[in-house]
């Protein structure tokens, strides 16, 4: 069934149009995403399309049963609303019937009156026949699993992180089949992002959605629109099958602009003589030229390359010694847990950093992330415990949300402010302008104020100038957030050639993957464990180690089951098979080794948890081998048990 078609739409932006005659449409049950440079239109194509926005011309027809659920960039909230009553404003007729059902239920406490009675009845018999318990269940789920437990919050309290997790949940309740998402993954932990691909993956509603998480996009998306010199391109398959399909077509591109050009050398030559076009044949020679001399150049896309001078590390870098933080009594975290008495973020860790480690924090939103950089950077102070930087050690700290003092500035005044003149790590000395230039600042956009900027271009110039500033220890707190695939592309290329130190927190998987080799886990208790690995092998190992944990539980049930299981003895009854004298010293010998090898478990879980890798490193892989000696002992140990 057909949920979306559009037809033709356009839409001018400030000085050129955004895009012109877009048309394609969406099936049911298929995921598509739309992608392209920041500043080409994909927000405002996706707001076109919700209805947020008015076309300038074409077309957009949303299948009537679908009904459609919009997720914008930046979400409009009531600042007095509550969590529960801004989820549920929608019309839906499933929420509609839940709301009355439960507040009938809170009206039991007065005492119904005959009417009320009559339409509890009619209430509870619809939540039966339309199978609205399952759905209830459903949208608790979600709300659990977004972490949105306390619904009568106030907007006003939350977060940015909460507040997109209760745009996000508002959009996923509702009843619809047409979901319109809009960097759905932005401030988002990437426990929550794994959870909300899955979601999607698994759904059956239809989804459109702008997103720059390449792991989310190839997981998800079964086509791929790339917004591209004002027109939308469709191609099959998910990211990593677009990229293949761009490689081929860009050497086809390469390829017919030679051929072109080899033909207008021999055509030029003819035109420069003069040819008398009063004949048919000339006439049409001359304007095929034309038309080839005029046409739409191939370019490969210029880059820009994050490069600049290094400075020199000494000996010491970073000391942190035994630091810890504590939220003070009564904070409520943005999950919306209070704390009764004092909840630890840093619980005495320490670390002594070392030249070229590329450390990325992994976490849950309200874990402590931000916090870690700020103690480091002297942003907020420790509770207790020291931090020693070493004399040539200069930060350089990329903040969430960019601060600008005069967003009246031009983005080249604001560039000139740090520096006249820049040099690279090649010895070329570049001006402001040149500089900005490689960083895909060309032409007006020097000129235009920094209010002017979308979000990702105003935090590409913060990057700028924080990478004259030449630090040695980077600091980058969600570097990702507002940035297109092609920036994040080559902010890659740096961070993986960089030589000073990097610590980094991004929800980005690929992006983790790319730029960081070893892991700080920011665990519930405040302590902070290592991992020696990328960002993926760590979720791998989570999931692994669950499923474990799951089937060493179910094991252990078992055997009490059978512990506690008190044979019949009837007439009937056969004899339980006897143990060979091999076997019945097979089976002591295993029930001894079984609680060996889980104390040992035991004991290498908590040497995975130490801040020195190398031992993190080693204990992860013996308790890989330790895992499947035990299993293969639990099997035969069952079949000795019959």
């Amino acid at each position: 069934m057909n949920i979306l078609s559009v037809s033709g739409i356009s839409k001018m932006g400030r000085e050129a149009p955004l895009f012109s005659g877009v048309t394609f449409g969406l099936n049911e049950g298929e995921k598509a995403a739309i992608i392209g440079k920041n500043g080409t239109g994909k927000s405002t194509l996706l707001s076109v399309i919700a209805g947020a926005l008015a076309a300038d011309d074409g077309q957009v027809v949303i299948n009537k049963e679908s009904g459609v659920s919009f997720l914008s960039q930046n979400p409009a909230f009531n600042p007095e609303d509550t969590i529960e009553s801004h989820i549920f404003k929608s019309d839906s007729p499933k929420l509609k019937t839940i709301r009355e059902y439960e507040g009938l239920c809170l009206a039991m406490e007065r005492g119904f009156s005959g009417g009320e009675q009559k339409r509890f009845d009619e209430l509870t018999l619809e939540m039966n026949q339309r199978d609205l318990w399952n759905y209830e269940a459903q949208i608790k789920s979600i709300l659990s699993t977004l972490g949105i437990h306390d619904m009568s919050r106030k907007i006003k309290s939350l977060s940015g992180g909460m507040k997109k997790k209760v745009a996000l949940a508002q959009v996923l309740v509702e009843d619809t089949k047409l979901l319109l998402l809009d960097e759905p993954t932005n401030h988002l932990d990437i426990p929550t992002i794994y959870w909300l691909q899955n979601y999607l993956k698994n759904t059956k509603r239809s989804v459109l959605m702008v997103t720059h998480d390449r792991y989310f996009l190839d997981a998800v998306c079964t086509n791929i629109y790339e917004l591209f010199r004002h027109s939308l391109k469709l191609y099959e398959g998910n990211y990593s099958d677009y990229l293949e399909k761009k490689q081929i077509e860009a050497q086809i591109e390469a390829n017919t602009e030679r051929r072109i050009e080899s033909v207008l050398r021999v055509e030029r030559d003819w035109l420069m003589r003069g040819p008398c076009a009063r004949g048919t044949k000339a006439k049409a020679r001359i304007q095929r030229d034309m038309q080839m001399i005029n046409r739409e150049k191939f370019a490969a896309d210029k880059g820009f390359t994050f490069e600049v001078a290094g400075r020199r590390l000494g000996g010491k870098i970073l000391e942190l010694h035994n630091i810890s933080k504590n939220f003070p009594k009564g904070y409520v975290s943005e999950e919306g847990v209070k704390s009764g008495k004092g909840t630890p973020v840093l619980k005495n860790f320490s670390y002594t950093f070392n030249k070229g480690e590329k450390i990325g924090i992994f976490g849950g939103n309200g874990s402590g992330k931000s916090t870690l950089l700020n103690i480091i950077t002297g942003a907020i102070p420790p509770d207790t415990g020291t931090i020693v930087k070493g004399e040539n050690t200069f930060f350089g700290y990329y903040q969430q949300n960019p601060e600008f003092k005069d967003l009246s500035l031009t983005v080249l005044d604001y560039i000139k402010e740090a520096a006249e003149v820049i040099k690279r790590n090649d010895g070329k000395e570049l001006s402001a302008g040149q500089f900005l230039n490689e960083f895909g600042f060309e032409g007006k956009i020097q000129h235009s104020m920094l209010s002017t900027l979308s979000g990702g271009e105003r935090k590409r110039v913060f990057l700028v100038r924080l990478l004259i500033s030449n630090p040695n220890f980077l600091i980058l707190d969600e570097p990702t957030n507002d940035f297109d695939i092609f920036t994040m592309n080559i902010l890659e290329q740096f961070l993986t050639q960089y030589s000073g130190c990097l610590l980094i927190v991004s929800h980005d998987r690929y992006f983790m993957d790319k730029v960081a080799d070893t892991l700080f886990i920011m665990e519930e208790d405040g302590s902070v464990s290592g991992f020696v690995g990328k960002c993926s092998e760590y979720i791998d190992f989570k999931e692994e180690k669950a499923k474990e944990d799951e089937a060493r539980k179910k094991e252990e049930a078992k055997s009490q089951e059978k512990k506690q299981e008190k044979p019949v003895q009837t007439a009937d009854s056969q004899k339980p098979r006897k143990l060979s004298f091999k076997e019945q010293k097979e089976f002591e010998a295993l029930e001894i080794e079984i609680a060996q090898l889980e104390d040992k478990q035991k004991e290498l879980e908590e040497q995975m948890n130490s801040s020195d890798y190398s031992i993190v490193q080693k204990a992860g892989e013996e308790y890989k081998k330790v895992s499947e000696k035990l299993e293969a002992d639990y099997a035969r140990w069952e079949e000795l048990a019959v």
